[in-house]
C-alpha cells in the first residue's frame, strides 16, 4: 500500500504545501506568495504571526481539493521553516506583537556592560565585534529597551515554527533542528544551554523559562486537533513529525548526508553546508547548525545578501531584458540565461566581490566590481554576479573542508538558480566537482518528506530513504579548461580583493559612517 506525507515549506516570500510518496514523487502542490514583510522602517521586516497561520490553512485546503482520495492516506505532517523569526507568546499562547522576519536588520543599543572577564576574552581572540553584532541583534534584547510593556507579557519567546505545531498540535514543542537564530541555543550539544554562562543567556536577553519543550527531529510531536482539523482540513489525529530548518531539509533534499557532498543554496541568503558527525566551526564561533538527521550538524558559510543580487540586478539593470521577455513571451530569467551563455568565463575579466552587506569577520566590507573595460556590457555584469557568489561560497566551502579535511567531490544545488543549467554548469566549472540537480526543485519539501519517513519508521534509516526518495534529473560535469581559468581568477585575483581594498574599505567608513561599527 502507498503512504502520503505533507511538507509545509515555510519560506520568506511563499509557503508551499506538498504530498510526497515513499519514492520521493511530488504529487501535489498548492502555493501561495505574500509580500514578505512590513517594514514601519526601513530596517524593520515584520509579518503577522495569524498571516501565517492563514496561508498555512489556505494552501493545505487548496492541496486537501487537489489530492481527492489520497488525502485520507497521508500518514505525517511536518514543517520545513525558515530560520531566525522569532515569535513572542503570551500565557494563553497568542502573539504579543508582529513576529521578527530573518531580514530585520534593527539593533538594540545594548548599553549594559559585558563582563570584564567575557570582554576581555573576546578583545583578544577579535571577536569583539561579533559579540556587540549578535547581541543588538537579539529581537530580545531589542523589546526589551523599546517595548517593556510588552515584554513584561512574554511567557514564550520561540522561532516561527514552534507556533506552526502550536496551532496544530496545542503543544508549545519543537524540534532541535528548527533552533536557528538569536537564541540561546547549545549548538554543540543540540539543546538549551545546561550551565550558565553569560554569553549563552544574558547575551540574548531570554529568559529560561521563555523556551520551549524540545524534541529530536523526526520524532511525533503531536497530533493534529479537532480544531486545526477544522482550520486546515487535515485529519484529526494526524501524526505532526518534528521538522528541521528549511536548509537543513535542503541538504537533506539533495541527498547530501555526509562530508564529502555539499549542498548549495540559490536562495535569497545563498549558503553551502555540509553534514557532519562532528561539531564543528568553519569560522571561529559561527556555529554549525542541527542537521535534520539526529545527532549532526551542518557546517555553513552563508552570503547574506547572495540571489538576492539577482534581484537587485533586475531592478537596477534588467529593464532591457525583461522588456524583451516580454516581446518573446517568455521569462525574464530565461532571456538572462541566454546573455550567461553569450559571455566567457571569467567575463572578460570583469570581477565581483559580492559583500552587499558586511559580515562578522568582515566588518567594513562592501561589494566591489572591478577590471571593468569598454568591451563589458550589462549581461557581463550579470554573470560577474554568478560567478562572484560562487566565488564567494568556494571561499566557505574552503573553510568548511580545512576543518573537516575531507574533499567536497559533489554538490547539490536548490532554490532558483538551480533551475538554470547555465548557472548550473557554470558552478560545476567554478566548483571544480560533479554538481547535480534532483527532479523536484522542491527540495526543502523532499527534505521533510524523507524526514518524515524515517520518523515514521516507513524506512529505517535515513540512508535508505534517501536511496529510495533522492533521484536527479540532471547531472553536470566540470569542463576542464575553464575550471583551470576559473582556480587561476579565485587564487590569484579574487583572494587578493577583499586584503587589498579593505584598508579602502575603512577610510570610507571612517568618512561616511557606514557601515556601523560596534564595539
Amino acid at each position: 500500500m502507498d503512504k502520503y506525507v505533507i511538507s509545509i515549506d515555510c519560506g520568506s516570500q511563499s509557503f508551499r504545501a506538498m504530498i510526497f510518496n515513499e519514492f520521493g514523487e511530488c504529487l501535489f502542490y498548492a502555493k501561495e506568495e505574500f509580500e514578505p514583510y512590513f517594514a514601519l522602517k526601513p530596517e524593520y521586516a515584520e509579518q503577522n504571526a495569524d498571516f501565517y497561520w492563514e496561508v498555512i490553512c489556505r494552501i493545505l485546503k487548496d492541496l486537501k481539493e487537489k489530492a481527492g482520495e489520497i488525502w485520507e492516506k497521508v500518514i505525517g505532517v511536518s514543517f520545513a521553516t525558515m530560520r531566525d523569526t522569532v515569535v513572542a507568546l503570551d500565557k494563553d499562547h497568542k502573539p504579543i506583537r508582529p513576529v521578527f522576519v530573518w531580514p530585520d536588520q534593527r539593533m538594540a543599543e545594548c548599553n549594559n556592560k559585558i563582563p570584564a572577564i567575557e570582554n576581555a576574552g573576546f578583545k583578544a581572540i577579535g571577536m569583539k565585534y561579533a559579540l556587540e553584532v549578535s547581541r543588538r541583534k537579539s529581537k530580545a534584547n531589542w523589546m526589551i529597551e523599546n517595548e517593556p510593556e510588552l515584554w513584561a507579557k512574554v511567557d514564550k519567546y520561540c522561532v516561527i515554527s514552534t507556533y506552526f505545531n502550536y496551532k496544530l498540535t496545542g503543544k508549545v514543542i519543537d524540534s532541535v533542528a528548527t533552533q536557528i537564530g538569536h537564541i540561546p541555543f547549545d549548538y554543540k550539544n543540540l539543546n538549551w544551554p545546561k550551565n550558565f554562562m553569560w554569553f549563552r543567556w544574558n547575551m540574548w536577553g531570554v529568559k529560561k523559562y521563555m523556551l520551549t519543550e524540545l524534541t529530536q527531529c523526526g520524532e511525533t510531536l503531536g497530533y493534529v486537533t479537532k480544531e486545526a482539523s477544522l482550520e486546515t482540513g487535515l485529519k484529526e489525529g494526524l501524526p505532526v513529525v518534528a521538522g528541521g530548518s528549511d536548509k537543513a531539509c535542503e541538504t537533506l533534499g539533495v541527498g547530501a548526508r555526509d562530508e564529502s557532498f555539499a549542498s548549495l543554496s540559490f536562495g535569497t541568503q545563498s549558503t553551502i553546508q555540509v553534514t557532519s558527525p562532528k561539531y564543528l566551526e568553519p569560522i571561529a564561533f559561527l556555529p554549525s547548525y542541527p542537521a535534520v538527521i539526529r545527532g549532526y550538524y551542518n557546517p555553513e558559510i552563508g552570503l547574506w545578501r547572495g540571489y538576492w543580487m539577482i534581484s537587485w540586478y533586475k531592478k537596477e539593470f534588467g529593464n532591457l531584458d525583461i522588456e524583451e521577455a516580454k516581446r518573446l513571451g517568455t521569462s525574464a530569467e530565461e532571456v538572462l540565461d541566454k546573455g550567461l551563455s553569450n559571455i566567457p568565463p571569467g567575463c572578460a575579466g570583469l570581477m565581483l566581490q559580492p559583500y552587499w552587506g558586511p559580515g562578522l569577520k568582515t566588518p567594513m566590507a562592501k561589494g566591489a566590481i572591478i577590471g571593468f573595460g569598454d568591451i563589458h556590457t550589462r549581461h557581463h555584469i550579470y554573470r560577474a554576479i554568478i560567478e562572484g557568489i560562487n566565488f564567494a561560497l568556494m571561499d566557505g566551502l574552503g573553510l568548511i573542508e580545512k576543518k573537516t579535511n575531507v574533499k567536497v567531490t559533489r554538490i547539490g544545488v536548490s532554490g532558483g538558480g538551480a533551475n538554470s543549467d547555465e548557472i548550473c554548469q557554470i558552478t560545476s566549472n567554478m566548483f571544480g566537482v560533479e554538481v547535480v540537480r534532483e527532479r523536484t526543485v522542491e527540495t526543502s519539501g523532499l527534505g521533510a518528506a524523507i524526514n518524515s519517513f524515517v520518523g515514521l519508521k516507513v524506512y529505517d534509516d535515513y540512508e535508505s530513504a534517501i536511496k529510495n526518495m533522492v533521484k536527479y534529473e540532471k547531472i553536470f560535469k566540470p569542463e576542464e579548461d575553464e575550471m583551470k581559468l576559473y582556480q587561476e581568477l579565485f587564487n590569484k585575483v579574487y583572494k587578493n580583493i577583499y586584503p587589498r581594498l579593505s584598508k579602502l574599505y575603512k577610510e570610507i567608513q571612517n568618512i561616511t559612517k557606514y557601515p556601523v561599527i560596534y564595539g
